[in-house]
């Protein structure tokens, strides 16, 4: 039954190992149940309602990770995207002046639109079309990027106006439970203890108890209703240039982290053939599909796969199993969402930077010897935490491949395919510059 449902192989793959997976994914990715009703509140007096927000997040990630579980096998979590969120929110409503209705509605056209493109295959066509210089160095730049957002979690990093970014108090106490955590952490995983990260993290959320970070206020709640902002569409204005405009930029950052994460993360398993190809591919992308088309239904941001799905793959979740775990913890969160929201930053920041480590491994297959390779590999490694933007990265590295190998005449590195996604992109950013 495990195999026919979620590609679970006995003899291969541990149950064990398969739910300390999940819940470790679970437990990097929970933040997005305080964040984005958090990002949502700016609208509260449009008539958001921000309570309403928390369910629909629970959600939109038990229905994509569910479909992922079962349909695409495969053990990746889903949940509205960071960034997606506040493109919706600060960009379109506040920016721009639309209502948040109409912004749901362009979600809905962006799913539905998503799934034609994964039906005719265009999205795999996509992957395929991606050298794999740029696959290495999507791994490595997600491991960079998912480090760099794990650090300034856990506060040992934060913004500075005077450099950018510059090292977080020490003495704060947040920070030396951050601290705690890597040491501890880091420990467990170079002896090889499995479930290390997951001990690690519920390590230091009982340790930032008696030092005040942890905070617990209550256990059980029952989940706000969704009605406010379910189905809530705009329909008259879905054909000005604007919308047009929307829906072309939810695609593409929704299409190409989405993309970023399933081959990074993929590559960094193991889960891909001799040509970096990753299985079920077509399955995965049409699991985000819908998940974005129901989440749109439920009134929130797009939904997308989830980088912090490396961190229970790196504890070993291969199947749908660890997808599975996810979603009934999603499901428990509606009711226990006191108790999940106490786990700190602190605890799992630092669990962050170590999946990073175990990505950037990846950077040893890049041809560091052969420039035209080299240099958009290592702009897409760059720019991803430079930028806080998957997509940033690969389109401008694969911009940055395709304009390299044509001025010096390497034609033949050059598919149709890569010839057409740089023209897009480049289009894409020009189009940016009419929405702010």
């Amino acid at each position: 039954m495990l195999y026919r449902l979620f590609g679970f192989v006995p003899g291969k793959h541990s149950k064990r190992i398969e739910v300390m997976a999940g819940i470790t994914t679970f437990l990097t990715m929970a933040y997005i149940l305080a964040v984005n009703p958090g990002i949502f509140s700016a609208l509260a007096d449009q008539g958001m309602d921000t309570k309403a927000v928390f369910t629909t997040t629970a959600l939109a990630a038990i229905i994509g990770t569910l479909v992922m579980a079962v349909y695409a096998k495969k053990p990746f979590g889903l949940a509205p995207g960071m960034g997606l969120n506040a493109f919706f929110v600060f960009t379109v409503c506040l920016g721009m002046g639309y209502s948040w209705q109409f912004a749901l509605t362009a979600i809905l056209l962006e799913g539905i639109l998503f799934i034609i493109l994964t039906l005719t295959k265009v999205r795999t066509a996509i992957v395929k079309a991606i050298p794999s210089t740029l696959k290495n160095a999507i791994g490595a730049g997600i491991g960079l990027y998912i480090a760099f957002i794990g650090l300034k979690s856990a506060g040992i990093v934060v913004s500075s106006e005077a450099t950018s970014v510059t090292l977080g108090n020490f003495a704060d106490t947040a920070v030396i439970l951050s601290l705690i955590c890597l040491a501890l952490t880091s420990i467990l995983v170079v002896l090889n203890v499995k479930g290390g990260m997951l001990i690690g993290i519920l390590a230091t959320t009982i340790i930032g108890i008696p030092m005040g970070i942890t905070q617990f206020n209550g256990i059980i709640d029952m989940p706000p209703s969704i009605e406010p902002i379910f189905c809530q569409f705009e329909w008259d204005r879905i054909f000005t240039p604007d919308m047009i405009i929307i829906i072309f930029t939810f695609l593409f950052i929704d299409m190409f982290d989405t993309i970023g994460t399933v081959v990074g993360v993929s590559v960094k398993a193991g889960m891909v053939d001799e040509k970096g190809n990753v299985d079920r591919i077509e399955k995965i992308f049409m699991a985000d599909a819908v998940a974005t088309t129901a989440g749109a239904c439920l009134g929130t941001s797009t939904t997308t796969t989830y980088i912090e799905s490396a961190a229970g793959v790196a504890e070993g979740g291969r199947t749908g199993l660890t997808a599975f775990v996810i979603t009934l913890c999603f499901a428990l969160s509606l009711f226990f969402a006191p108790l999940f929201l106490a786990i700190p930053s602190s605890a799992t920041g630092p669990v962050l930077v170590i999946v990073g480590v175990m990505m950037a491994s990846s950077i040893k297959n890049i041809e560091w010897g052969n420039y035209s390779e080299a240099i958009p590999a290592f702009l897409t490694m760059m720019l991803m935490p430079l930028t806080y933007s998957i997509s940033d990265g690969i389109m401008i590295g694969m911009i940055s491949y395709v304009v390299i190998n044509a001025c010096t005449a390497k034609f033949s590195k050059i598919s149709p395919m890569l010839w057409v996604l740089a023209i897009l992109f480049i289009i894409r950013y020009v189009m940016n510059n009419f929405i702010g």
